[in-house]
């Protein structure tokens, strides 16, 4: 199926000062975002504390909630709604026995709403030392996973397709997680996955353009890199808009009839498909123009 006609030309080099004004100002939004939100707002994975997972036979406040565990010293806890009648207590107490702290919790909600009428469905427990080291984990797992690539592709292409297509990660990395920074919402492991996830759709999306542009480049030697590089794009546009379109609505789906246990997952990717496709196009194929022009691969072309 082909959603471009052959011979279409969209200027989209061209339009590489546009594109690199917004993803500037997209990213100088998500880092302000982080920093005013004093950082992300971690999961127990890796803040440490306790989670507990409560489902009532009614829809419950929280305020009534926080009220009912003065009793316990609970009541500066975080309490979210998770789908129907269920609620997700996070408090940043830690304990070694985590029964003994959920049959706390239990003891101050029957007290006020009777036994019979919720269900303590999950208690979860992370210890500080365990969040910490979780933390530097996924940070490292995302470098390493920037490093395998950028080795990958300056082997199987050049070096300054690997610098185009790293810098074109970091760029979605930063506005993904922006993002969530911006709408305060919980990133913990599986928020990291997600973020693997978008970088191996991403990469995989640039390399089809790299792939174009590099047969191009042998076919059409005296052509300028800059038209060489807007024929490649607009050649697997239908291809990248397939794609990508097939991919957000599986994802949509998911976010919207998933249930609440993967809705940041699936919103993580929602974000990271539509800022992945953009930087396939507009940030990692210009890098590789202006990296030439800092450094020329010596093939003689026309300006």
């Amino acid at each position: 199926m082909e959603f471009i006609k052959s011979g279409t030309s969209i200027d989209f080099i061209g339009k590489r000062k546009i594109a690199l004004a917004c993803s500037l100002a997209l990213i100088i939004i998500s880092v302000a975002s982080i920093v005013w939100h004093k950082g992300l707002n971690y999961g127990i994975d890796f803040a440490g504390g306790t989670l507990v997972q409560v489902k009532f036979q009614k829809e419950p406040s929280a305020d009534a909630i926080r009220s009912t565990f003065k009793s316990i010293g609970l009541e500066n806890s975080i309490i979210q709604s998770f789908g129907e009648n269920e609620v997700v207590i996070r408090t940043a107490e830690s304990s070694s026995d985590p029964k003994g702290l959920s049959g706390k919790i239990e003891d101050a909600l029957t007290a006020v709403y009777g036994k019979e009428s919720f269900e303590i469905r999950r208690v979860e427990v992370v210890g500080p030392k365990v969040g910490s080291d979780l933390t530097r984990k996924a940070i490292l797992a995302i470098v390493f996973s920037w490093i395998g690539m950028l080795i990958y592709i300056a082997w199987r292409f050049e070096f300054r397709y690997a610098v185009g297509g790293i810098l074109a990660l970091i760029h979605d990395i930063i506005i993904t997680v922006g993002i969530f920074s911006l709408f305060n919402k919980e990133f913990d492991l599986t928020i990291v996955a997600a973020l693997l996830t978008i970088i191996g759709y991403s990469i995989n999306d640039t390399i089809v353009v790299f792939d174009r542009i590099r047969e191009n480049v042998r076919k059409n030697i005296k052509q300028s890199l800059a038209d060489t590089i807007n024929a490649s794009i607009n050649q697997t546009l239908s291809r990248t808009i397939l794609t990508s379109f097939t991919v957000f609505l599986v994802v949509a789906v998911l976010f919207f009839f998933g249930g609440a246990v993967i809705h940041d997952f699936a919103f993580a990717l929602l974000v990271g498909v539509v800022v992945g496709t953009y930087s396939s196009v507009f940030v990692a194929s210009p890098i590789v123009l202006a990296f030439e022009k800092i450094k020329p691969s010596g093939i003689k072309r026309n300006k």
